[in-house]
């Protein structure tokens, strides 16, 4: 039921969302008493009674229980809405699988096939550090190059771009925080839109150079060059060595140009950020609907944010192809628990003030709008934080909640391209991987219209259908895989959001 001021989103919801600011009085759609107070766009009005410990629904979910008893008009956000542990979920596993209609009208983008059978969207040249020791040396090389005029002789790629990070030594050589940063540089080494690679290690560092290149061709087209500084001679011997190999890796990379391939060849890492009481209702759903087209037409796309869809697994184990693919997410969801747990934070914590300020109140609601990112495919499988992912369709990579490190890891999993929704204007980029900005409101998107690709907020204004506006997006993501720039690539972002997760102690 939508009126002009507010809507309901399930028939068995005790809460609509505020369309727009309302005023104390507003006579509501709906609601049968006048609000209590002013509402912000966003936010929650109870549309009826709701004893003290009665469940809060939105989405046809519980989000929460009332704190105190809620009467129809009031403003229903963290003054009287908290968590009990009764929230969660029982877990069903592979009960609503149904594997979704294929698309045999096969679209094609135009991209960089590699000879290890991926398909690029870009063809940058990555200077790649093992260790944040030789972060500045990485920097200096790519300046250098840029100084020089180097790529004006190799037309086809697209920049040189240093990945730098903050990590790679003081840590265990043994634990998973080491097997999640070699697989996030491995995945960065191997990925379809890097067509070189330049490995720069310090020497002494416990991520070592040797370990990662391990006598094994990572690349088959051979385009990876690796030296350490040490070994080298110090900071202008590398930045002499680097440049000279740069051009061998460059007129390699530089031999590969756009070619035809089919839109199964597209991986989609799915990310919100800075969402708010819109996420779930326009641009996640609009994403959830553009990640089931592609899957029909046999790509794959990739849900992430363990920490954020925590209360919401359920809906997901549901859709598992298998009962152990859906056990793999529960363990990882478990194993977030003992993480936290831990580490004296708690899973309910997640929600950041802007997210509040949005009109989100707890995990629940928040999850529930998250998890719609994910469409209503399968769930193929559950990799860990920066796997490779080997299976086509809806997956699952576990991550943090922060955007970058998510991002990083889904990129070294594989993903060709980044969708990211946005409901109070998040702004970054993450090369060598376009990314696409979804605004989840027209306001925001009015403001921002610099930083945002598509307005889903008209999906509320406009009455613009949720599956019109994912028909719509995945044009958009097959122009851009194409090479049509997004926003982010326009304003040169992608530099600074390269964020390994660092799991462990700092030694």
């Amino acid at each position: 039921m939508t009126g002009s001021d507010v809507l309901k989103l399930r028939a068995e919801d005790n809460v609509v969302i505020a369309l727009r600011a309302l005023p104390a009085g507003s006579v509501l759609e709906g609601v049968p008493e006048p609000l209590a107070a002013p509402v912000t766009q966003g936010h929650k009005i109870a549309c009826k009674m709701i004893p003290e410990g009665q469940d809060v629904l939105r989405y046809g979910q519980i989000i929460g229980q009332a704190k105190t008893t809620i009467s129809p008009g009031e403003h229903v956000h963290t003054h009287n809405l908290g968590m009990d542990s009764h929230s969660l979920q029982d877990y069903e596993f592979a009960t609503h699988n149904a594997p979704l209609k294929t698309i045999e009208d096969q679209r094609i983008f135009q991209g960089y096939h590699r000879a290890d059978g991926k398909v690029g969207t870009r063809n940058y040249v990555g200077i790649l550090t093992s260790v944040n020791c030789s972060g500045s040396v990485a920097r200096f090389i790519a300046e250098a190059a840029e100084k020089s005029g180097l790529l004006d002789a190799f037309p086809n790629v697209d920049g040189i771009v240093p990945i730098v990070h903050g990590t790679g030594c003081g840590m265990s050589g043994e634990n998973e925080g080491y097997a999640a940063l070699f697989r996030t540089l491995s995945g960065y080494a191997q990925h379809p839109n890097f067509g070189g690679i330049l490995l720069i290690g310090l020497g002494c560092e416990v991520m070592q150079v040797s370990d990662l290149v391990g006598g094994r061709p990572i690349r088959a087209d051979g385009a990876l060059r690796y030296m350490t500084i040490q070994h080298v001679g110090g900071t202008r011997k590398t930045i002499e060595k680097g440049l000279e190999e740069l051009r061998g890796i460059l007129e390699i990379a530089n031999g590969v140009t756009r070619q035809p391939a089919p839109i199964s060849e597209i991986t989609v890492g799915m990310q919100c950020g800075g969402s708010d009481g819109y996420s779930g209702i326009t641009a996640n759903p609009a994403l959830g609907y553009a990640s089931d087209l592609l899957v029909r037409h046999g790509g794959t796309t990739i849900l992430s944010e363990t920490s954020e869809v925590y209360g919401a697994e359920h809906l997901l184990t549901r859709r598992a192809e298998t009962a152990e693919v859906g056990e793999k997410l529960i363990e990882r969801i478990h194993w977030w628990e003992d993480y936290t747990s831990r580490n004296g934070g708690e899973m309910d914590n997640n929600p950041s003030p802007g997210n509040k300020r949005g009109g989100l109140t707890t995990i629940l609601e928040k999850s529930l709008g998250a998890v719609a990112k994910g469409g209503t495919a399968p769930l193929t499988d559950v990799y860990q934080f920066a796997e490779l992912i080997d299976k086509k369709g809806f997956v699952f990579m576990d991550s943090p909640g922060f955007d970058p490190c998510s991002v990083t890891g889904q990129v070294a999993s594989g993903a060709n391209l980044i969708i990211f929704t946005t409901g109070r204007g998040s702004v970054s980029g993450y090369k060598p991987t376009p990314c696409i900005k979804l605004a989840t409101n027209s306001e925001m998107y009015g403001r921002m219209s610099d930083d945002m690709d598509l307005n889903c907020g008209d999906i509320v204004t406009d009455g613009v259908s949720i599956e019109a506006k994912g028909e719509e997006l995945l044009e958009l993501m097959i122009r851009v895989a194409s090479g049509e720039q997004t926003k982010s690539e326009e304003l040169g972002f992608g530099g600074a959001e390269f964020v390994p997760w660092q799991i462990g102690a700092v030694m």
